[in-house]
């Protein structure tokens, strides 16, 4: 479930689920530590996610002096859509990548971690039935990851502490 925050009139962001005002650089550390956020309107409910995002990421282009390349930026304002469009395939494709890459990765740990006698690693976690957004499983998937990588960092701790010094 994503982490609502209400913006008002007087452009105040204000956090639902702690009850506390928030700023642009909160929402940013949020969405850092994992956090899907979604920011609405607080008189029309309307969803102002994408705005507040790109103006995170405009603030920290204010504040870094020029990470995005400015002729990237004319080509993204000249051509509008057709870039968009572009980013959005291209990033698509890229997180397909990732995903595959890490699938494959699990596969190989997998076989690595029972040649090293650490036993079965945890089970994956069910896919949810189709026609859920792609996010939703992404994060589901990472889920999984963190916790099979917390059980075996436990083991890991484990096996230290049975080895004589």
């Amino acid at each position: 479930m994503a982490y609502v925050v209400k913006r008002y009139s007087n452009r105040k962001l204000y956090d639902t689920q702690e009850s506390r005002y928030v700023t642009l650089e909160e929402i940013e550390e949020l969405i850092r530590s994992g956090k899907e956020i979604s920011v609405v309107d607080a008189s029309s409910g309307d969803d102002l996610t994408s705005v507040t995002l790109t103006q995170i990421i405009l603030e920290n282009e204010r504040n870094r002096r020029g990470t995005l390349p400015t002729a990237f930026l004319h080509q993204l304002i000249k051509h509008g859509e057709a870039w968009q469009d572009f980013l959005q395939r291209s990033m698509r494709s890229s997180l397909e990548g990732v995903v595959t890459s890490q699938r494959e990765m699990e596969r190989v740990f997998r076989d690595w971690s029972s040649r090293a006698g650490w036993g079965s690693v945890a089970p994956r976690a069910e896919p949810k039935p189709a026609g859920e957004p792609e996010t939703d499983r992404l994060r589901e998937e990472v889920t999984a990851l963190r916790e099979r990588l917390k059980a075996l960092e436990e083991r890991l701790e484990k096996r230290r502490g049975e080895t004589p010094k």
